[in-house]
């Protein structure tokens, strides 16, 4: 029984899923195909076992701002990570995938690791236990393997594997020819119809010292760096986070372009189950399941007389109504509404940089601010005021602070917070309100085993989250 470790890359903005998917909160951790998000599916496939291997626990990658996320999905998915590597910055795939390689290589140079992006799609985990299966073989010959999609139709947006030979019906692995970039219309229904082409999926299953050997071979200007990096890496409350002078001097380049296309024991495993990574709008749709008129409506979405079109409130409070659209997509949240022609999926990516370009929050903002005690959201803000919904998990606290600038009112509508006003501690139920006076020193916990909630109202000449002064907090913010 051969022990794979599952590396999920865990970054990225995902801005063709705008406004769902924003910097500070993309789509992999968004509940996009029903109440699990896609992070969790992820972590889901990659553990338990398939025929002739299990899964170790994950090692994930990702970012400090995204590290208490990672971990509270985890726990809601029901898996224990086995390392959660924080990365300073992005630097593309290449130097996350050796990381990765040279952290388990240090204790057992065979070991065997399965690189997978966060945010894909694959429904039949079974099929997918058997590409990993089948891909086994051609590691243990020394191989580093990627994973081909079997395409489904003439699509754009992805780049490609052009097969040495065509696959047989037992999905064994194949040579790989070449690496094809993302090509035009016309070249893609070529490609779909030679049938030895396959969408690259970037999934990779290779062993710790043959990856090492492959980027000393092709790349071996990143080996130093990334060591350092890791040598240097301090843990923090359990994260291991990599040191940010040696990363910094890391190439940004991806594991195709600085190891993939340059090897040569490359080889393929045909993947001919279902799969996306929900590029854009048009995949939500196609992933969807659309009615027989090809309309798909989410959340509070009604469609009369629709065709070809996907109509989304993601809004508890908004309810979008479509009348006689065709190949049309609208998405609505409480702070931004997408409305497009379903053809120019690709380019919702062009709606995020205009907003940039006129400093709209909404471009990279996520309405909900997540943290690793809960979360907040802003429901109304004016000149000296503002009010928000806040949500802690039971047993979470905020930080012991003070503000400057403003004072607040907290009034608790679910549950029941334990709230710290200088030298006073006092439990605050439902229907229960505490005035915090300007200057006192604060804090705010959640004794209970439910989550609480809390409108906070704060007044005063300035309601910026950057007006905070923290003296104490559990999660090493201060």
């Amino acid at each position: 029984m051969t022990s794979i470790t599952p590396v999920i890359l865990c970054g990225g903005s995902g801005t063709r899923l705008w406004p769902l998917s924003r910097k500070s909160y993309p789509k992999q951790f968004v509940p996009l195909m029903g109440e699990e998000t896609l992070f969790q599916a992820s972590a889901k496939r990659l553990s338990g076992a398939g025929e002739g291997f299990d899964f170790a626990a994950p090692m994930v990658l990702t970012n400090s701002d995204f590290r208490f996320i990672v971990t509270e999905q985890l726990q809601g998915a029901g898996i224990d990570p086995g390392a959660i590597v924080i990365e300073p910055e992005g630097r593309n795939t290449a130097p996350a995938v050796l990381a990765a390689a040279l952290r388990a290589g240090a204790e057992d140079p065979e070991a065997v690791l399965l690189v997978a992006p966060s945010d894909h799609v694959v429904p039949d985990v079974a099929a997918f236990h058997a590409a990993v299966a089948q891909g086994l073989e051609a590691v243990q010959r020394g191989q580093l393997v990627t994973f081909g999609i079997t395409p489904t139709h003439a699509e754009t947006a992805y780049g490609y594997l052009e097969l040495a030979t065509l696959p047989d019906a037992g999905g064994a692995p194949v040579a790989l020819k070449q690496f094809v970039e993302k090509p035009d219309a016309a070249r893609a229904a070529e490609m779909l119809a030679a049938g030895n082409f396959k969408w690259n999926a970037g999934i990779f299953l290779f062993a710790a010292k043959d990856m090492i050997a492959a980027f000393k071979a092709h790349a071996p200007e990143l080996i130093a760096p990334v060591e350092a990096a890791l040598a240097e890496a301090k843990v923090d409350l359990g994260f291991l986070r990599l040191a940010p002078e040696p990363w910094g001097q890391v190439e940004d380049i991806s594991i195709d372009y600085a190891v993939m296309e340059r090897a040569g024991n490359l080889s393929v495993v045909p993947f001919d189950a279902a799969w996306s990574d929900l590029g854009g709008w048009d995949a939500v749709w196609r992933e969807s399941g659309p009615d027989e008129a090809g309309v798909v409506a989410h959340g509070g979405a009604t469609a009369i007389d629709c065709r070809d079109t996907l109509l989304r409130s993601d809004s508890e409070n908004l309810e979008v109504v479509g009348i006689g659209l065709d190949g049309i997509m609208a998405v609505a949240m409480n702070d931004a509404v997408l409305i497009a022609d379903k053809s120019r999926a690709q380019d919702v990516k062009l709606a995020v940089e205009a907003l940039k370009e006129k400093g709209a929050a909404q471009a990279t903002a996520f309405p909900k601010d997540h943290r690793p005690w809960g979360w907040f959201e802003s429901l109304v803000v004016g000149s000296r005021f503002q009010v928000k919904r806040i949500m802690v998990h039971p047993g979470a606290a905020l930080s012991l602070q003070s503000h400057f600038h403003r004072s607040e009112h907290w009034i608790v509508v679910e549950g029941t917070a334990r709230v710290t006003v200088d030298d006073e501690v006092k439990l605050v139920t439902e229907n229960q309100s505490v005035y915090l006076p300007l200057g006192c020193v604060h804090r705010m916990k959640n004794p209970g085993k439910v989550p609480m909630v809390l409108i906070e109202v704060q007044t005063g000449a300035y309601v910026g989250e950057d007006d905070i002064v923290r003296y104490e907090d559990v999660y090493a913010r201060t």
